[in-house]
């Protein structure tokens, strides 16, 4: 009796192992053909049922009703993370869950660089190319209200990054390259808001430290005695194009920014300027100069008449 009953103890343990391994190659084990070194992008706000069918579609698990199950008894759906997963080896399904359940995407953080100047049209492009998830139009709703405060410089994002978080991080940064300055900029007697705006300018305008610093001088110098700014680069924000030698129709253009029909500075920002423009915006180059002009070769010479100017202009720019 005890010799039956331990052939049968063995042989419904023999026969459960059989059943737990078959099982695990039918619905728990990776596909034959999962596609290692894959990316797979999970959308932000994707159901459980969407998420499983697609990582179904592109053989990365067996079941997606299986996948649906250990999400709903492990964890909720919305605690998703949605961004780029790498699938660098087969992993089992149960591994998969815990994966995008955790956000462990295997891949490293994104490096997005934004060169000084840059508009939020121009971020929004470049975050869009590098994290797909971003809207282009997202960036643009959240960074307009903020251009000229988003920081220029080289950012690492994670595969999750959101419009949002893009946008505080370049806030920030900003924040914290201006609290640096905050001594000289009461020493200039000018406004953050005036200072970021003349930076802007001047971002376009010059391309050196201290042709920067000349060209502040000479903006304050025109502002100080009510003349209009001039400044060609505004027509490339305004028409929202690269455009430094506007036509004669561009200069009427109806514009709060039209810096030849409107006195003063512009209502706001044209670009993110980089630090030294900032700098070059609080410390200006004192001279008495009201006009300058870049040549053929680039570069700039100077006036403080209107007929030296125009003798410029007949020198070197025909």
């Amino acid at each position: 009796m005890n010799f039956f009953k331990s052939h049968v103890w063995w042989f419904c343990s023999f026969a459960a192992a059989i059943i737990l391994v078959l099982g695990y190659a039918l619905v728990l084990a990776p596909p034959s053909d999962f596609p290692s070194g894959d990316i797979v992008v999970i959308s932000r706000g994707a159901s459980a049922s969407d998420i499983a069918k697609q990582l179904s579609d592109a053989h990365i698990i067996k079941s997606p009703v299986i996948l649906r199950f250990i999400l709903r008894v492990s964890v909720s759906s919305s605690r998703v993370k949605s961004g780029a997963y790498l699938f660098s080896a087969p992993q089992n399904v149960i591994l998969i869950a815990s994966r995008i359940s955790a956000g462990e995407y295997g891949l490293p953080p994104v490096r997005v660089t934004f060169p000084e100047g840059v508009t939020v049209r121009d971020i929004s492009e470049k975050v869009e190319e590098a994290l797909p998830l971003v809207l282009a139009e997202d960036i643009i709703s959240l960074g307009k209200p903020q251009e000229g405060y988003l920081f220029p410089d080289t950012y690492l994002f994670p595969p999750d990054a959101t419009a949002k978080s893009i946008i505080d991080a370049m806030r920030t940064n900003f924040d914290v390259k201006i609290a640096s300055l905050t001594t000289d900029i009461k020493a200039s007697g000018h406004s953050i808001s005036d200072i970021v705006i003349m930076a802007s300018l001047v971002e376009k305008e010059a391309r050196s430290t201290e042709v920067r610093r000349v060209i502040a001088g000479i903006l304050w110098n025109r502002l100080e005695l009510g003349m209009s700014l001039q400044v060609d680069a505004v027509f490339g924000y305004i028409f929202n194009r690269e455009t430094y030698s506007p036509s004669y129709e561009d200069l009427k253009v109806d514009s709060p920014y039209n810096t030849y029909t409107h006195t003063g500075l512009p209502p706001g920002p044209i670009n993110n300027p980089g630090l030294d423009s900032l700098k070059a915006a609080i410390t200006p180059i004192k001279t008495n100069y009201l006009y300058y002009l870049t040549d053929k070769n680039g570069v700039m010479h100077y006036a403080t008449t209107y007929a030296e100017h125009q003798s410029n202009q007949r020198k070197y720019l025909k």
